[in-house]
């Protein structure tokens, strides 16, 4: 197979591109564009219609199908996840392809453009960086009962297979934390391994229904920290940590006292919570859901009461999306003003129909540290010079342009992302990209230009 920076082995996709668009390839300035991964890929093409009273299936897109998995395959033999690209082809066929290739410094965006910039390296959002708040006073619940717990789980699964010591130990050494009593208890009565039911086809399901979840064994036990629930920094940045007096539960992204030991069946994950709210227990069961990066739900007070009352009926405790986090847009806050207090920590500006806003009554913020706003929305861009806090900046090309030329980009960024809108070519954008790498000494995206000939359009 020829390399990945062979003309070659793009010509296929490119053949493709050409008939789905000769129209605008052939006027002044046409281009097209995709990104091919190794586990996806976007490409402008049209899909067929399957006859009436017929699903789509694979063979009604056979020619893209193939022609992705070749270039998947050598993606994979050059040891890159991905590339994005730009190809100019004239009506007689020549073509200049312009391939961009992943940066150490740049995740993942979507489509074509890059996703965010990493100018720190290794720098996560100020969310994931929250540890726990100590509450004193924390105790396990009154529902709390071993020998009850113990009993009915007997009850229920009379013939499980229990976790020796050493398994306890082990899953205790692993995860440097000491469980809990109701969670010895369970593992007590059983060990939850699958290997012990390969000529028990229900006995998997005994387990389930005895616990109300699917549990896992104990040395498939993990921590739920921050770093199990990774986000991409354009929405870690404009989340929050928000833990009320009255929270059962603390509002964090991650926790180390946060032990996972089975799952919803739906890919949520439950956790016993060692480090509960202000008004919660130690050793509460909490549910962590899949589709969200901060937070939790209170799913029982206990172990015991889990086991032997079931979930609670009603999720508690989980706030509105907290006042740390600000939108200004044509649905939700009218100013920038409505959004200014001392505990603001992420302001979105988005789609704006009256005159551009100034940044003025934000200024001085002492959490203030992000910032996102839609393109033509800031009356001044460099007002964004005195937001001395900020950690992440998204902005539209011309408003990067405006702090670039005045040497004004805030030095404070541990990251930064390009609003891209619209149908834009992606050459300017990696340049604006590479320049903003450049002031952090990152990694730039790379490009190379291949230019071949796909002859005449037949």
């Amino acid at each position: 197979m020829p390399s990945i920076d062979d003309f070659a082995t793009w010509e296929s996709v490119l053949r493709l591109l050409r008939a789905a668009h000769a129209d605008s390839l052939a006027a002044p300035g046409g281009y097209v564009t995709g990104q091919i991964g190794i586990h996806s890929w976007s490409l402008d093409l049209p899909r067929r219609l399957p006859p009436p009273g017929r699903a789509a299936q694979l063979e009604d897109m056979q020619d893209e199908f193939d022609t992705v998995q070749r270039l998947q395959g050598a993606l994979t033999d050059a040891g890159i996840d991905g590339m994005s690209f730009v190809a100019e082809i004239s009506p007689s066929g020549r073509t200049a392809l312009d391939l961009f290739g992943p940066s150490a410094a740049v995740e993942r965006g979507i489509g074509v453009h890059p996703g965010s910039l990493v100018l720190v390296e290794d720098s996560v959002p100020e969310p994931w960086r929250r540890l726990p708040e100590p509450v004193p006073g924390a105790v396990p619940a009154p529902s709390v009962d071993l020998a009850l717990l113990e009993r009915t789980l007997r009850e229920r699964i009379p013939d499980a297979i229990a976790a020796t010591e050493k398994e306890i130990a082990a899953a205790e050494a692993r995860l440097g934390v000491t469980l809990p009593d109701e969670l010895k208890v369970l593992y007590g009565v059983t060990r939850a391994k699958w290997e012990d039911f390969r000529d028990d086809d229900e006995g998997w399901e005994r387990i389930a229904d005895a616990v109300g979840f699917e549990l896992f064994s104990p040395d498939e036990l993990s921590v739920a920290d921050a770093s199990s629930r990774p986000s991409p920094w354009k929405f870690g940045a404009m989340e929050a940590v928000v833990t009320p007096p009255d929270a059962v539960i603390q509002g964090l992204v991650g926790s180390p006292g946060w032990i996972v030991f089975g799952d919803t069946g739906g890919g949520d994950r439950i956790a016993v919570d060692l480090t509960p709210g202000p008004r919660g227990h130690t050793g509460q069961i909490i549910v962590l859901s899949h589709e969200e990066s901060v937070g939790a739900d209170l799913m029982a007070d206990s172990l015991t009461d889990l086991v032997v009352n079931g979930p609670e009926d009603e999720r508690r405790h989980r706030a509105a999306e907290p006042r740390a986090v600000a939108r200004v847009n044509i649905r939700s806050l009218n100013s920038v003003q409505a959004a200014a207090h001392p505990g603001l920590e992420a302001l979105s500006i988005g789609v704006w129909e009256e005159e551009p806003l100034s940044l003025a009554p934000v200024t001085g913020l002492p959490r203030l540290r992000t910032l996102s706003a839609y393109p033509g929305t800031l009356a001044d861009p460099l007002e964004i010079a005195e937001l001395t806090g900020l950690e992440f900046l998204e902005l539209a090309p011309a408003e990067w342009r405006v702090l670039l030329d005045a040497g004004a980009v805030p030095r404070s960024l541990s990251a930064a992302a390009i609003v891209v809108h619209g149908y834009r070519h992606p050459l300017p954008i990696v340049n604006l990209a590479n320049e903003l790498l450049a002031l952090w000494n990152r990694p730039p995206i790379t490009r190379t230009t291949l230019v071949g000939d796909l002859g005449p359009l037949a």
